[in-house]
């Protein structure tokens, strides 16, 4: 007898019932005998069904409550409580035919691989393969947007297949390094073609392999391994940001620790300013990033030139500097760091016969405990560059050595997908995040159709879509172009959720803008991890 028709009526009846719960607008008191009833039939349906996980889990559940309690469960503790049984059940509708389920583990702090390459087919195979190290890939098919994530994200390798739609990987490479030729970055040249001429032409413009296709896939992930060991050990072992010349946040470890036991043995007190350039992203995108190399170029000089001898100037990385004033109070620092802004704020740039002025915010924060270690007296600085940002920007801003609380930015989350247990199980995810900077307003919606006709769009601020990209009413291509008409602006950022085989979906998606996608069956721990990189990007 054929049950696979009768599993998917009963998740089917899951998704019902947990969509009827978890997604009312109103705020729902959840009888514990309706609770126990659906336990009861999901644990007797799936244990006649051959379900063996989901019958186990969900008697474990029904052990832990009972039919005649009269409690009532408010959303979120019901939604806790029945979390796993949410993350079983799609992985039991996705995964269950699949002899072995490998969880792929993430944390930020693993190494970005940029693709770069206009057959989709090969993209979706490296970033598996990839993807299945544990390292986070993100996948471009057209060289503007490469060039952005580029510089946007900071990646740790990168592979350039030499036959490119309108170009060829040459001129990518070419311009990579061009824009930023002071930063080790390992690159590989991938081609079908493997002449002499060739090989040469790409170790020329700074390749730092070449493997010809059909590849090795083997072969290719142990020369990418090799490259990041390479990167890592020479992040190292630097001590000079190579495009600023300023010092980097690894000897920012050093002269923290100095002044430290300064203050230790002297009692002489020492400051810190974190200072970041306004509108940094909008001067990359309107003048193009050479302009942008400039401005942080000339932002360094300026610092070296206009501090005192005792201070020291740190790039902490992309946009944002660091300087520490030795023997100098928190009213002293403030006074030098809102010269410099005045100051720095005169200076004229100019691209394509076209004026502009760059200033910047800044948080300052006074040292005078010896316990504290950088990472919290970062924090705090950090907590008054934002409360600058807050007020306005162009601006300093200090804190004491208790941080105050900061209010947060409401960051717009929309979840559109059609299947219940995947906007139940990202709900769930997002609930228990908790970010710096963050505050998450969260909304899921069946369609498209719902989340236009809900207005949400027109909420002011940073939204971040996760659409489906396969959806019977409108699908996740026509949503994205609809809001990419509808919000041209920076603030949206959109991760698509797509299945193994919708290769034109993904081209189209990243061609529409989509910053990142992952396919379908997922890992939890591996969109968790997505959703994190991406919101952090945000900051």
């Amino acid at each position: 007898m054929d049950l696979n028709k009768y599993k998917n009526l009963l998740f089917q009846k899951i998704k019902s019932q947990i969509s009827m719960w978890f997604e009312a607008k109103e705020e729902l008191q959840i009888s514990n005998s309706e609770v126990y009833r659906f336990l009861h039939s999901v644990h007797g349906s799936s244990g006649t069904l051959q379900l063996g996980g989901l019958h186990q889990l969900s008697g474990k559940l029904l052990h832990q409550i009972e039919e005649s309690d009269q409690k009532l469960w408010e959303k979120g503790e019901l939604m806790n409580f029945l979390g796993d049984l949410i993350n079983l059940s799609y992985e039991y509708e996705n995964f269950y035919e699949e002899e072995e389920t490998k969880e792929i583990r993430h944390d930020e702090h693993v190494p970005l691989i940029q693709v770069i390459d206009d057959d989709v087919s090969m993209l979706i195979l490296l970033k598996d393969i990839f993807e299945g190290k544990g390292w986070i890939v993100v996948a471009n098919t057209t060289p503007d947007m490469a060039i952005t994530h580029y510089y946007d994200l900071n990646p740790d390798c990168v592979i350039i297949d030499f036959n490119l739609a309108g170009t060829n990987g040459f001129q990518v490479l070419n311009d990579l390094n061009e824009h930023n030729n002071q930063k080790f970055v390992p690159k590989i040249m991938i081609s079908v073609l493997n002449d002499r001429e060739k090989r040469i032409k790409a170790y020329q413009l700074g390749a730092d392999d070449f493997i010809e296709k059909p590849i090795d896939l083997e072969e290719l992930t142990v020369r990418v391994e090799w490259l990041l060991r390479r990167k890592k050990l020479y992040d190292q072992s630097v001590l000079l940001d190579q495009l600023t010349k300023l010092y980097n946040r690894k000897f920012l470890h050093d002269v923290f620790n100095r002044n430290i036991k300064d203050l230790i043995r002297n009692k002489q007190i020492f400051s810190m300013a974190i200072l970041d350039l306004d509108h940094f992203k909008h001067i990359n995108d309107t003048y193009g990033h050479l302009t942008g190399d400039h401005v942080l170029s000339t932002f360094a000089s300026f610092l070296k030139e206009y501090t005192r001898s005792s201070d020291i100037v740190f790039r902490y990385g992309g946009e944002e500097f660091v300087i520490i004033f030795q023997n100098t109070s928190q009213r002293d620092a403030a006074s030098i760091v809102s010269r410099l802004l005045r100051e720095f704020s005169l200076i004229n740039f100019e691209k394509n016969n076209s004026m502009f002025h760059v200033s910047f915010s800044s948080g300052v924060f006074t040292i005078t405990n010896p316990e504290i270690k950088l990472e919290d007296a970062i924090k705090i600085a950090d907590q008054a560059l934002y409360e600058a940002k807050k007020n306005g920007r162009a601006r300093v801003e200090v804190l004491s050595q208790s941080p105050i609380e900061i209010s947060k930015r409401t960051l717009f989350v929309s979840i559109i997908d059609d299947d219940a247990i995947i906007r139940t199980m990202l709900l769930r995810i997002l609930n228990v995040m908790d970010f710096e900077h963050f505050e998450l307003d969260l909304e899921t919606f069946e369609d498209g159709i719902q989340f236009f006709e809900s207005k949400r769009l027109e909420e002011s601020g940073e939204h971040f879509l996760i659409l489906d990209g396969v959806m019977p009413v409108m699908d996740g291509i026509e949503i994205l172009q609809k809001v990419k008409r509808l919000k041209k602006d920076r603030s949206l950022h959109v991760l698509m959720l797509t299945g193994r085989k919708s290769e034109s979906d993904i081209e189209r998606a990243l061609k529409l803008g989509a910053d990142d996608y992952v396919t379908k069956p997922f890992s939890i721990k591996e969109l968790q991890a997505r959703i994190v990189r991406l919101i952090k990007r945000m900051r």
